[in-house]
């Protein structure tokens, strides 16, 4: 082996020594687990963190969005689909207090016919090319919603219904941890830690109780 390989061969070593899982748990107002909240990290040394997905499929069904949160990176392709027996339209636009914002996050709108009995449900392609937090709805029917976050890192996961993210590998060393949710419309300060190569947690809280979905 030649030194090149052999330096970062122990390179890959020393980094793996050095890297750990770590567990944050978002919480709301009154302390309760907040599930579908979207976690993001930025670590001092960049790691090797897991692709995010760049496909989705979100369905509408039974007057809803199928899943409530997606999460993706910047540039996948979101697969609509309409299960649903009438006209549902997808409207995308920028989340929270940028909805009114023609610069931040682009938007889109499709038009999907409902599903014929014993036909395949049809579905529309649409690409979302902007980091941030993008809001679907529906023209024909207003109590529907969803959200699609799009991150500009791997470093993303999304809560579940315990309020956990994990994360594996993270580096060792200090590392920023910032939350988004829905209904949290101003922006949580980050948090900042410092790991080691021990399994570590924090713990992220809300400052609203967030509104149940319609089931």
């Amino acid at each position: 082996m030649s030194r090149s390989l052999l330096a970062l061969a122990l390179g890959a070593l020393a980094w793996s020594a050095q890297a750990g899982p770590l567990k944050v748990t978002v919480l709301d107002k009154e302390g309760k687990p907040v599930p579908d909240a979207v976690v993001v990290l930025a670590p001092a040394a960049p790691g090797a963190p897991k692709p995010l997905p760049t496909k989705v499929t979100i369905t509408q069904e039974k007057m809803r969005f199928q899943p409530a949160v997606a999460l993706v990176g910047v540039g996948a392709q979101a697969t609509f689909v309409n299960n649903d027996p009438w006209e549902h339209h997808v409207r995308a636009s920028p989340a929270g207090i940028h909805n009114f914002d023609s610069a931040a996050t682009g938007g889109f709108e499709l038009r999907l016919d409902g599903k014929a009995p014993g036909k395949t449900a049809h579905a529309v392609d649409a690409k979302f090319d902007k980091a941030g937090a993008v809001l679907l709805g529906c023209h024909l029917h207003a109590s529907m919603k969803a959200h699609v976050f799009v991150s500009d890192t791997p470093w993303a996961a999304v809560s579940g219904e315990q309020g956990e993210a994990g994360f594996d590998a993270v580096p060792e060393g200090p590392v920023r941890i910032r939350v988004w949710h829905a209904d949290q419309l101003l922006d949580l300060p980050p948090q900042q830690l410092t790991l080691t190569n021990a399994p570590a947690t924090a713990t992220m809280q809300l400052q609203v109780v967030p509104r149940r979905r319609r089931v």
